[in-house]
């Protein structure tokens, strides 16, 4: 019989069977290892997408409950309620004196400087002695046509006399004509003398108006006050020339101060007049002074109080609040601050 093999190569095989080898381990080890690696992506996945649907949640939550806003605020300058308005001077003319300090109180019609008007007082003089000469010639003229009228009384009596003696053939018809002559003579005497009174009254009307004129164009070498109000600046010296129109300075009527301020489209809804607001100074939270909205334009407009660029194209439209404020004292015109309005 033919051997199969030595007993050693039989005890070998047995042995390999009973004991697997050492590479079989190592497989076990990494199908543990690749189950626990997809175990732990799932669980990250599962995070994931819990995560994305808090965040989900979260958003929807701020459409349908959006936080409650109580102010709204906008930048503001404080300016008298009436407006600041330009001082200027009507006429042409050399400063020659200048009668009030800036930020002092002036009333209505009080001047503040006067200009060298010396040719327009010559005008004037010279048009009132004028106005006395044609005076005088009315009058010499109406006592002229005063006795013209007596004269041509007694030639009319005459005439009718000496018609009564012609008819009763006492008197020649050289002496009915020379008396009729005498009161047609005096007639046209009597109208050339009230023409002469008629011209001289016109003329005086004429001297009346330049005197009118020339008051008028004196009068406007001075620079008054249009209302009551303070003196905010004055940009005019002795000696200087100003033209017809030039801006001297700024003037601020009596009166309250406002706080003249811009809303964004977004907020112009809810300012109304009648709300309460506050101003303080920019970047701080110190209150000045609180006010209430006595303004809110009726139309939408674009910026204009804080432009700094002319030629800024933004689109965004503003509405025009006016706070008036408690306190004047405690602000000073043409500060910039911050005026935040109670829209609760």
């Amino acid at each position: 019989m033919k051997r199969i093999g030595s007993t050693s190569t039989i005890q070998n095989t047995l042995q390999w069977q009973s004991n697997p080898k050492p590479a079989y381990p190592m497989l076990i080890a990494l199908g543990e290892a690749l189950q626990f690696l997809f175990l732990l992506l799932f669980l990250m996945a599962c995070g994931s997408s819990n995560e994305k649907a808090t965040d989900t949640t979260d958003s929807v939550r701020t459409v349908q409950t959006p936080k409650q806003i109580d102010e709204v605020m906008g930048i503001a300058v404080i300016e008298p309620a009436k407006r600041i308005s330009q001082l200027s001077a009507e006429t042409g003319g050399v400063v020659k004196s200048i009668l009030v300090n800036i930020g002092d109180e002036v009333k209505k019609g009080q001047v503040l400087l006067t200009m060298d008007n010396a040719v327009e007082s010559a005008q004037l003089r010279q048009a009132n002695v004028k106005i006395r000469t044609q005076q005088d010639a009315i009058e010499t003229a109406r006592q002229n046509v005063q006795t013209l009228r007596v004269q041509l009384q007694k030639a009319e009596a005459d005439l009718q006399r000496n018609q009564t003696l012609f008819a009763g053939k006492a008197l020649t018809q050289k002496d009915l004509d020379d008396s009729r002559y005498q009161v047609t003579n005096l007639q046209q005497q009597i109208r050339a003398s009230e023409a002469q009174v008629r011209e001289a009254e016109s003329r005086i009307r004429e001297l009346k108006a330049d005197i009118q004129y020339a008051s008028t164009v004196a009068g406007q070498k001075t620079v008054t006050a249009p209302e009551n109000g303070t003196l905010l600046s004055l940009d005019a010296k002795v000696g200087q020339y100003l033209s017809n129109n030039q801006s001297i300075g700024d003037f601020a009527p009596a009166g309250p101060l406002i706080a003249l301020t811009e809303i964004d489209e977004l907020f112009a809804l809810r300012v109304k007049v009648g709300q309460k607001a506050y101003v303080r100074p920019q970047g701080s939270n110190e209150r000045l002074t609180t006010g209430t909205v006595v303004l809110a334009s009726p139309y939408l407009r674009k910026k204009s109080l804080f432009a700094d660029n002319a030629a800024n194209l933004e689109d965004r439209r503003v509405r025009e609040v006016r706070v008036q404020l408690d306190e004047p004292d405690k602000v000073i015109i043409g500060a910039r601050v911050e005026c935040l309005i109670s829209v609760k």
